[in-house]
């Protein structure tokens, strides 16, 4: 799910003309703009630049660029459950690249998940998303890589799949199965006509949110791939954080979320309920931070429209008696006292922080959820807010896995989920082991080393 900001994301039209038009109707006719003479380099620039916005806002760069590599070059190693899947270069060199893809080439491996040689792409790419753009602005995408994005020399890595799990071909079955197909004309929402719609696009599309913030199936699938049940982006836990429920829950979703806390958030990292950790802090770090204020109101006010996962949630409500009790001195469990020495200092003894600079605790969505699993990993390794034009100030919490034992973190969780209004289940420090193995923190210090 980024790039260049621009006022607003529109068709092409004016200088394409008809041809234009036939673009918005066919994956062909973006081939022959491409191809032909006829369009200015003014209507040529404005296919590049649409394409450039749309890479961002499906934050390619980040699967497709591996540390230290050129952009989109490929090589970035993806875990997934039966080995590490590498992102193959999308560079237009001819030899290690998609120098040599046609539009339909492309088309096909964007919105169909097949590869230029006939063989099933691994759905790491998500394709199953992308099936959701519009041939236009696949024919825009298309431009952006073969005409702006510089080539570069880089051979394809193998996958670290053991056979037979490596064999292509049953994928083949997988994405007849799960993928849908793909649309076929161009659509009214695409074009931002109407907020709602233009959200719906972006979402489902595009920036695929539904691949991080929507449960998966028995064969990995997403559950849903738009708001036709109570699945689609109700949460879901890549790369040992939640990516939270973003429907209408009060405890755990965007309920007490507004429009203007959305925007704030996917623009600068942080709103006053929650500060952007993990995968999703590189999102808005590369990504949503650069699309336009339109696109991001469209997002937020569609965001807004879906219902909670779960019936009954009922808003939480502050309670000031942990407060009271830290601060007289009265609170002596060891969760109490291990908030006191570790936390508090940023997080407030109130659980309120500070805003914009240390989150909240006290009535937190992310802190409510049923899975403290980024809870626990932030304790145990630390995160970072990203920087961003909106709010360019790097602010980090340290991570305490070498000073605070499994018991020490889970008595110090359980004490923030049930304190301040907050109304969340206790973790065990068997569910804090699990993780610091899983996350490949640094071992738990013995109880002597910390008394």
């Amino acid at each position: 799910m980024k790039f260049k900001k621009l006022a607003t994301i529109v068709l092409l039209a004016g200088a394409l003309g008809a041809v234009q038009a036939r673009a918005a109707a066919s994956i062909d006719a973006p081939a022959k703009v491409l191809a032909s003479g006829a369009p200015s380099a003014q209507a040529s620039a404005q296919l590049i630049a649409q394409g450039r916005y749309l890479a961002s806002a499906a934050d390619c760069v980040a699967c497709h660029t591996a540390k230290g590599g050129k952009p989109f070059a490929g090589g970035l190693g993806i875990a997934s459950p039966v080995g590490v899947i590498y992102s193959s270069n999308i560079t237009p060199d001819k030899a290690t690249g998609i120098g040599d893809y046609s539009l339909e080439d492309f088309d096909r491996a964007v919105r169909r998940g097949i590869a230029k040689d006939g063989t099933t792409l691994y759905p790491a790419m998500p394709y199953v998303s992308y099936a959701r753009l519009t041939p236009a602005d696949v024919g825009a995408l298309y431009a952006y890589f073969r005409h702006e994005v510089a080539p570069v020399s880089r051979t394809n890595r193998a996958t670290g799949i053991v056979w037979p799990l490596s064999m292509r071909w049953p994928l083949r079955f997988w994405r007849m199965t799960f993928a849908p197909a793909p649309v076929a004309n161009a659509d009214a929402a695409a074009s931002g006509a109407q907020r709602v719609a233009r959200g719906r696009y972006l979402v489902e599309g595009a920036a695929h949110c539904g691949a991080c913030h929507t449960p998966r199936g028995l064969g990995l699938q997403e559950k849903a791939l738009s708001d036709d049940g109570r699945y689609f982006l109700s949460g879901g836990v890549v790369d040992g954080y939640v990516a939270k429920n973003l429907r209408g829950d009060r405890q755990d979703g965007l309920g007490a979320w507004s429009e203007d806390d959305i925007v704030a958030f996917l623009k600068g990292g942080r709103s006053t309920h929650a500060a952007a950790f993990g995968g999703m802090s590189d999102v808005v770090e590369r990504s949503t931070q650069y699309m336009s204020d339109a696109d991001l109101a469209a997002i937020a006010a569609y965001l807004k429209t879906l219902k909670p996962a779960h019936e009954g949630g009922a808003a939480l409500v502050p309670d000031a008696s942990a407060a009271l009790k830290l601060r007289a001195g009265t609170a002596r469990d060891n969760g109490a006292l291990t908030y006191v020495d570790n936390c508090a200092a940023c997080h407030r003894t109130s659980g309120s922080g500070y805003a914009q600079t240390f989150p909240a605790l006290a009535l937190s969505s992310v802190v409510n959820g049923a899975d403290p699993t980024s809870l626990v990993h932030l304790v145990l390794q630390g995160g970072q807010m990203p920087s961003t034009k909106a709010a360019p100030t790097h602010y980090g919490m340290p991570g305490f896995a070498s000073r605070l034992t499994d018991r020490d973190i889970a008595d110090v969780l359980t004490f923030v989920r049930s304190s301040w209004g907050n109304r969340a289940a206790a973790v065990s420090a068997d569910q804090v082991a699990r993780i610091r193995r899983a996350v490949g923190a640094a071992p738990a210090p013995s109880r002597a080393e910390n008394p």
